[in-house]
């Protein structure tokens, strides 16, 4: 059951304004960087221990120096095993956000897939106008069109249904601009950092403001990461039967926003614990960054700045994704380690020679 264009008369925008909206922005400013090639996909290799990816330099030493300093028992900054968590933005963060969010990249697939059992999208926006590749029709739909696009890729469908859809697209799909399967394009700087911290007896999370049905598929293989450790926004569930089935269908209408404030909100909610490092890369982060960094005990906070326009992309405050200002601003007066992404890094993905 896929829901038809028109059936989103219930889809409440305001609700989408903080969180999906985000997401799904770089949808009409970048669809047109898109490519669609085939390919299988190839297990990505585990990081090396230690972080060899990483420069020697304040930024390594500050990392290491904290795991340090928490780990060593009869220390002043000890902190016991149990409350060893370490919170992690996703996109931008452990993998890739532009040229826009790779869920962005497959809503695009996923409408073009769709197209053929939906005739009347050639004349409904903005479906129109993304099938045949006008962006600026796209944006012209403004938020509510964009929601639509989301809704139709991602709702309708029973949550088994939903992932095996995802898992077959990262199966299929490719990266526009490095022409590799969307999970080898992950960080290995912070994959070392996730297996490091691991290592010490940290218990790592993913904290995103994506799907959390559109990640969990991925991120045990990708980051070591199991589904249960995965905090993201949500869309309503519904329990029912098929036939003599219980299933859970996926419906248009968003449960909870984990972008923003919403972050440190699903934190307590769903890990019950205040973290004591915490990483991100853009302002989506900003409240989370704040609150991990505000409690009793010792904390960490990072910040990913992407300064490679060569391996990858140097964008900070004016980018339509991954914008990051006020939390930059802001990074040396809290004690956030600003990591220089050219400087800090030798290696960005592993693929790299």
């Amino acid at each position: 059951m896929i829901l038809r264009a028109g059936e989103f008369a219930s889809i409440d925008v305001d609700t989408h304004r903080k969180g999906w909206w985000r997401t799904f922005m770089g949808v009409a400013a970048s669809f047109a960087l898109m490519l669609a090639a085939p390919a299988l996909v190839v297990a990505a290799d585990a990081p090396p221990a230690g972080l060899p990816s990483w420069n020697d330099g304040e930024a390594k030493s500050a990392i290491i120096d904290f795991v340090t300093r928490v780990t060593t028992e009869g220390g002043p900054d000890y902190v016991t095993e149990v409350d060893r968590i370490a919170v992690f933005d996703n996109d931008g963060t452990l993998w890739t956000e532009q040229p826009m969010y790779f869920q962005g990249m497959f809503i695009n697939d996923r409408i073009k897939a769709m197209a053929p059992d939906h005739p009347e999208w050639k004349d409904k926006e903005p479906f129109a106008s993304l099938l045949k590749g006008d962006m600026a029709g796209v944006a012209a739909a403004g938020e509510k069109g964009l929601v639509e696009l989301a809704m139709a890729t991602h709702a309708g469908m029973t949550t088994d249904e939903f992932t095996k859809i995802v898992k077959d697209w990262f199966a299929t799909a490719k990266h526009p601009r490095f022409d590799r399967p969307y999970n080898e394009i992950t960080y290995l700087p912070m994959r070392e950092v996730l297996d490091y911290l691991r290592e010490n007896g940290f218990k790592t999370y993913i904290v995103s403001g994506g799907g959390i049905e559109f990640m969990r598929p991925m991120t045990e293989q990708m980051y070591g990461i199991p589904p249960e450790q995965v905090v993201g926004s949500t869309i309503t569930t519904k329990y029912e039967l098929q036939g003599d089935t219980p299933v859970l269908m996926r419906e248009p209408k968003v449960d909870f926003i984990d972008d923003g404030p919403g972050k440190p909100v699903g934190i307590n909610k769903f890990i019950g614990r205040r973290p004591i490092f915490v990483a991100g890369n853009s302002d989506g982060d900003y409240e989370m960054l704040r609150w991990v960094t505000s409690g009793a005990g010792p904390s960490f906070g990072m910040i990913v700045h992407h300064t490679d326009g060569e391996r990858e992309w140097a964008y900070d405050r004016q980018s339509h994704v991954g914008k990051l200002d006020k939390a930059m601003n802001e990074a040396e007066q809290r004690k956030w380690l600003l990591i220089d992404m050219k400087a800090d890094w030798n290696r960005i993905y592993a693929f790299e020679k």
